[in-house]
């Protein structure tokens, strides 16, 4: 496989005292000849000088959300390559899916705009290969200027603006070497972010659609989260979303550490959305106007939010 010119591709990769992974994540994909950018959030462990020593560009930025951040980055990082891959610092790709990358853009993309990744989660070293867990299609390879990032707070997708998506084949991980502790803030700190996607489309009754073009699976996904999910009661919807991912998607299968994570991400942490949606709500019930409930919003999140388009 002939190595790429250095144009083709550019690798993007939000950070914040990353150390532990930074390096991991660039090396995985050092047989690609991308351009690699790192978007900092002013990282104090020396993320930043890993990045560099492996021929990263670095920038800063105030981090607000992982949608404006990256939407930041290709609007003021210089990327001017024909296709960009987007890449969390955890993450990786094994030289099976590396190879496939390169052959997918040396081939024009083969008639397409994008290319999907089935992630596979690892967590504390085992793979969670049920629950609905794998295979967990993502777009994150696509042409520049043929799609967008979905300004959302949480569970943000890039989404083709024309053209079509393939799936590639070949490893692409998800493996954070963080503590259990680290795990159980990240995700008090993603329900905030997801109250206040919630509370915010409630409050603007504002929509929120996916195309087709992005992936199948990944509209059906969102519809069924917000079009049934989000309409049961509070309490009740984790408890059966629990059930049908631990026991009708065959969680149980994955074993101790698998139940451990199945609980902690299907049931607790939608117990925690939930249990933060009526902290929202007992706040606006003294509200007497909408701008009351934005500002009511604002001060329990600490987020300046914009009113949805």
């Amino acid at each position: 496989m002939n190595a790429l010119v250095p144009d083709k591709i550019t690798v993007v990769i939000l950070t914040y005292n990353e150390s532990l992974h930074i390096e991991r994540c660039i090396r995985s994909f050092a047989n690609i000849n991308a351009r690699v950018v790192v978007i900092d959030s002013f990282s104090t462990d020396g993320t930043q000088e890993l990045a560099r020593a492996l021929g990263a560009d670095v920038y800063e930025n105030v981090f607000v959300n992982q949608a404006v951040q990256f939407q930041w980055g290709m609007d003021y990082c210089n990327i001017d390559s024909e296709w960009v891959l987007r890449l969390d610092a955890d993450e990786t790709i094994d030289s099976v899916l590396a190879t496939n990358i390169n052959r997918f853009i040396l081939s024009g993309g083969d008639g397409h705009n994008g290319a999907i990744f089935y992630r596979k989660h690892i967590f504390l070293g085992k793979w969670i290969k049920h629950g609905g867990r794998y295979p967990l299609p993502m777009l994150r390879l696509f042409r520049r200027g043929y799609a967008h990032i979905e300004q959302r707070w949480m569970d943000e997708h890039i989404v083709l603006d024309s053209g079509t998506s393939t799936f590639l084949v070949g490893g692409f991980f998800d493996d954070n070497l963080n503590t259990v502790g680290w795990f159980i803030d990240k995700h008090n700190k993603y329900a905030t972010r997801e109250v206040v996607d919630v509370k915010l489309r409630e409050l603007y009754h504002s929509g929120s659609e996916i195309t087709v073009a992005t992936s199948a699976a990944i509209k059906l996904k969102r519809i069924l989260k917000e079009k049934v999910y989000m309409r049961l009661p509070y309490f009740v919807r984790p408890v059966i979303y629990f059930f049908y991912r631990y026991f009708i998607q065959l969680g149980f299968l994955d074993g101790a550490r698998g139940f451990a994570y199945h609980f902690m991400q299907g049931l607790w942490y939608r117990a925690l959305v939930d249990l933060k949606c009526i902290e929202i709500d007992r706040l606006w019930s003294g509200c007497q106007s909408l701008e009351d409930k934005h500002k009511a919003l604002e001060d329990y999140s600490g987020f300046t939010l914009q009113r949805p388009e």
